[in-house]
């Protein structure tokens, strides 16, 4: 886990506009006929329409796709009680993920009412606009009561996620655990430390897929729940049942089968987890120190199969496994609750998509050589797209049959290609290109380490565990900036290139470089000389192989950077020319656009050749590039150099890569738009297809059309990314914010390993 400093994490929620979650119109407003339409006279139709049949607020309002994350902030994220105002930035990041993994938009409402009474009676009072309500960070008991009260009194999915959500989870990693270790669930010895309200939820899902309440003996923080003792609610008396005396917690291990943990971390012994029986199974979910390492426990049985909620072991138990997409097929179908049979209908979907062929761009992500159902994967991993569409009719599905759903779904193969379509993989394309950076950091040069946002890419990359920086630049100025800043380098490599303590070094790269440019206008003594100059000597570095990639150009004009490094490095075999391509990242997904930044006017078969390289390099990120080669004409409407040129392109292209989805030349609006595409031109391969990669005929086209669109859309954007050279250089923009900078060192680190 990358280390989170407090500023960091201020600045996160602060920086821009502040918070992380905005309400977006998604009507036109431009012009006063819309405003009209939007508000007075034209609302009075629908308002009209919802008094005459009250279901028809699903059909004219945001209802059915709007969810209420609610808290009074009674039992925060292990800070515990703080109150409703200091909840609220986990409210939105709870309200982020909803929207990144489910496309389910919120409205996070933090509720003043300690008393469930008032909470209950708040919540149903406001209930009219969800079409449902995530309870979020209350305390227990009251938890339980208000949970239960709400699901009687209202007609929409409600769930307490910190309730349902483990207690899913865990019982599809629980399911997988048994098959593996050959137990029947009617017989297993259940050991469970702590007795809150994700504890007792998880205990009653494994009673509800066959466990024996007699089999699960649950601790609390006064020992062992049982009929002898008389300071227990109803919640803890049901699993009371069997158990007339308290036994110490240490023996209760002896012979036990299963060990689950919610409660707090270092409180389990290896000496417990050796008594347990043949093939035990341990889930040690305490965050972020879980009841027993994960080296502690597999230390002393190498037969265990261990599940923690860290990212950093295997097994990860983490919720957004599941209320994302439980709500997901709730509201599909317009459930009245989230029902038992709901609940198990996940769990056994996500054990059963655990047991699935993992697709090769998870395993690339997680950076393994492979990943297959057993000991190290009894439930998915958290970056699987297939959740969505394996969870979420799941969940719908038993809606139906358990007779709570108001419109039952009929066409399953459509609902789940319209979720497919919900989300693009913009947001799963920067977390795969985090994680496969993180499972072979490299080492990349920062050329312009005495610019302070360089610096602070520089240690963020670091600590994320995806960059061993090299720092370039005066080591007093370097060294001030990190003490003025308070940053935290361990061991960081800083090099002046101009400073005496360089110059065997500066020889050593100089004559390399002198081989290379010999015949190209340069002496040896000129080499030599350039390699004062930082861009020159970073380039170097990698080419010879102190470093494995460079990032450059925040401060620096763009020639400064990919001139170098195309005289020190060179392009690859078989390139006769460099391209440089943008990602920017939409609501449609990620769109890849090239050439923006290097070449001119290229003719038409230079065209298909930075096609061909940009496809290649799009498919180095898991993505299929689908193509098109834009021009002012669409096949053929308009002839001109320039769109005559696009269309011989795509006849070079149709004749080298057959296989490539590609067409052209066509306007931007036809091919960013399937409906018009299927329109006019259905022949188009293009057509049904959504273009993701958009080649420009000329450099001022393509420059000019991503500056727009990145200005416009506000994005995120990575590049320009170079296409063709032999090793991982890469050119920042001139003005980049650290979180650009940081993520083209991603980008730059995946070219390294690829290279």
């Amino acid at each position: 886990m990358a280390k989170i400093r407090k500023q960091d994490a201020l600045d996160y929620h602060s920086s821009g506009k502040p918070g992380k979650i905005e309400v977006i119109p998604t009507k036109p407003y431009t012009s006063q006929r819309d405003l009209s339409l939007a508000y007075s006279p034209g609302v009075a139709e629908p308002c009209l329409k919802i008094a005459e049949e009250p279901a028809d607020v699903y059909k004219y309002t945001s209802k059915g796709n709007l969810v209420a994350v609610i808290s009074n902030g009674t039992a925060v994220l292990g800070l515990g009680d703080i109150g409703p105002a200091a909840s609220k930035p986990v409210m939105e990041g709870k309200g982020l993920l909803f929207k990144i993994f489910a496309d389910i938009d919120v409205f996070d409402i933090e509720v003043d009412a300690s008393d469930p009474d008032l909470f209950v009676q708040t919540v149903k009072a406001i209930s009219p606009t969800f079409g449902g309500i995530n309870l979020e960070d209350l305390k227990a008991p009251e938890a339980f009561e208000i949970e239960r009260r709400l699901k009687e009194e209202l007609d929409i999915p409600i769930m307490h996620d910190d309730q349902h959500g483990t207690a899913i989870i865990s019982s599809a990693a629980l399911l997988n655990a048994l098959e593996l270790a050959n137990k029947d669930i009617k017989q297993v010895k259940i050991v469970v430390s702590g007795a809150g309200a994700s504890a007792l939820s998880c205990a009653r899902l494994y009673h509800a897929l066959g466990a024996k309440v007699e089999n699960i003996h649950m601790y609390d923080s006064k020992g062992l729940v049982c009929e002898s003792r008389q300071d227990l609610d109803e919640n803890k008396l049901f699993f009371a049942k069997g158990k007339k005396e308290s036994i110490a917690f240490d023996k209760a291990f002896t012979g036990a089968d299963i060990f689950l943990g919610l409660s707090k971390g270092g409180i389990v012994s290896k000496e417990m987890i050796e008594t347990m029986s043949k093939d035990p199974i341990v889930f040690a979910l305490a965050n972020p120190e879980p009841e027993i390492s994960f080296k502690d426990a597999t230390s002393v049985r190498e037969d265990i199969i261990m599940a923690t909620g860290r990212s950093d072991h295997p097994n990860q138990v983490n919720n957004v496994l599941g209320f994302p997409f439980i709500f997901r097929g709730a509201l599909d179908v317009r459930a009245k609750t989230i029902n038992e049979d709901m609940k198990l209908a996940a769990v056994k979907a996500i054990a059963a998509l655990a047991k699935e062929t993992i697709p090769e761009e998870v395993i690339e992500a997680y950076g393994e050589k492979n990943i297959s159902f057993g000991r190290e994967q009894i439930i998915p991993k958290p970056l699987d797209p297939r959740l969505i569409y394996y969870v979420a009719p799941a969940v719908a599905k038993a809606a139906i049959e358990s007779g709570v759903a108001r419109e039952p779904i009929e066409d399953w193969e459509g609902y789940e290609l319209e979720l497919k379509s919900r989300l693009g993989i913009d947001n799963k394309l920067i977390r795969n290109i985090t994680d496969k950076a993180q499972r072979s950091p490299k080492r990349v040069v920062f050329s312009e380490a005495d610019n302070i946002k360089i610096l602070k890419a520089a240690q963020t990359a670091y600590e994320e565990g995806v960059a061993f920086p090299i720092l370039l630049g005066k080591k007093a100025v370097i060294s001030s900036l990190i003490e003025e800043y308070e940053l935290d380098f361990q061991d960081v490599e800083i090099i002046d290139p101009k400073s005496d303590d360089e110059i065997e070094r500066r020889r050593s790269y100089g004559s390399a470089f002198f081989e290379k440019r010999m015949r190209k206008g340069f002496t040896e003594y000129e080499a030599i000389q350039i390699m004062r100059e930082r861009n020159h000597f970073g380039a170097m570095m990698v080419e010879i192989g102190d470093a494995d990639a460079m990032v450059s150009g925040t401060t620096r004009n763009y020639r400064d950077v990919v001139k170098p490094a195309i005289q020190a490095i060179g392009l690859q075999k078989g390139i006769n020319r460099v391209a440089g391509m943008y990602i920017l990242m939409t609501k449609r997904g990620p769109l890849f656009l090239a050439d923006t930044t290097i070449n001119l006017n290229p003719t038409a078969e230079e065209i298909a050749e930075i096609t061909s390289n940009v496809a290649r390099t799009v498919r180095k990120f898991k993505v299929t590039p689908r193509v098109a080669l834009l021009s002012y004409s669409n096949f053929g409407s308009s002839p001109g150099e320039d769109a005559t040129k696009m269309a011989k392109a795509v006849e070079i292209l149709h004749e080298n890569d057959p296989n490539l989805i590609v067409d052209g030349e066509i306007q931007a609006n036809f091919a960013l738009n399937n409906e018009l595409m299927n329109e006019k031109f259905s022949f188009s391969t293009l057509a049904n297809r959504q273009v993701n990669t958009l080649i420009f005929p000329n450099l001022s086209a393509g420059n000019i059309a991503y500056k727009l669109l990145q200005e416009i859309t506000q994005g995120d954007s990575i590049g320009p990314i170079l296409v063709g050279l032999k090793k991982s250089v890469h050119v920042l923009q001139m003005g980049s914010s650290v979180r650009e900078i940081v993520n083209m060192v991603k980008v730059a680190v995946i070219d390294a390993q690829n290279k």
